[in-house]
């Protein structure tokens, strides 16, 4: 069911399935997906006695679009994650992202322990392990394409014009990327660059550490984010914490292996 929350005037769509009584799961997707990145996971989830809720994030839904990058820092958007939670009426819940959802996920988890039963981060790690690879690592020339989105007009516009191909040459499978370049040929990426945006400002530099039970998944063939940097991920997490390496796996972990997503939010459950 689709249906819809609200957060200091925004408004947000989100997919809410499952047992309005069940425990609860939220799924955060990253850039430039949308909430139907988890449309292979969420019913696998369901069927094991989960509620799922899965929202269009800040930036995506029509409703929750502003245009300032002050709007996108990981503090305000984790505002957006309790306020879903808060109007679900979960009081705690488990916590998954993917992408710029999985750096949410942890700040989220890291701000707000007590709300978070468990994290999966999946591809993206801590945004702390990102800021000690940035310099020292093969990952600046990984992440290059930051430095791209910071610039004014000219990322919309490439956006907008062969994003569907750099989404099928990293990995993507053609439906979804086909799906996502609808979206940014619309301009309905335009306000999701500002999560990138954000980062500069001072808001953008907290990195709260993790004490909740939390698992991180990577895929070794991401070429996004080298093993090194996932490598320092368990070291801004203070709870039980697990690495998984998955092999022969791309960046796009929830839409082209849903069940293995699953399985990895349900271990942290048992």
């Amino acid at each position: 069911m689709v249906t819809r929350f609200v957060n200091g005037g925004l408004v947000f769509d989100v997919d809410d399935l499952g047992d309005p009584g069940a425990p609860g799961v939220v799924l955060l997707h990253g850039f430039p997906q949308d909430r139907t990145a988890w449309a292979g996971v969420a019913p696998v989830l369901v069927a094991e006695g989960l509620r799922v809720l899965a929202p269009d994030l800040r930036g995506y839904s029509p409703g929750a679009s502003p245009r300032d990058r002050r709007q996108y820092t990981l503090d305000l958007l984790a505002t957006d994650v309790l306020a879903l939670a808060d109007q679900a009426g979960l009081a705690r819940f488990d916590l998954v992202g993917h992408d710029w959802g999985a750096a949410l996920a942890f700040h989220v988890a890291g701000s707000f322990p007590d709300r978070v039963r468990t994290l999966t981060a999946l591809s993206v790690p801590h945004r702390g392990a990102w800021a000690q690879a940035a310099l020292r690592s093969t990952q600046l020339w990984h992440s290059a394409y930051i430095g791209f989105y910071q610039l004014p007009r000219l990322p919309e516009r490439g956006l907008a014009r062969g994003i569907a191909g750099r989404l099928r040459r990293s990995g993507l499978d053609e439906e979804h990327a086909r799906r996502y370049a609808e979206r940014g040929a619309r301009g309905g990426l335009d306000a999701a660059l500002n999560w990138y945006r954000a980062m500069t400002l001072p808001g953008g530099k907290r990195f709260p550490r993790v004490t909740v039970p939390t698992l991180y998944a990577w895929g070794d063939r991401d070429g996004f984010v080298t093993e090194r940097l996932a490598r320092l991920c368990g070291g801004w997490v203070d709870g039980e914490y697990t690495f998984e390496i998955l092999r022969g796996v791309n960046h796009w972990i929830p839409e082209l292996h849903p069940r293995r997503v699953a399985e990895l939010v349900l271990s942290r459950r048992r």
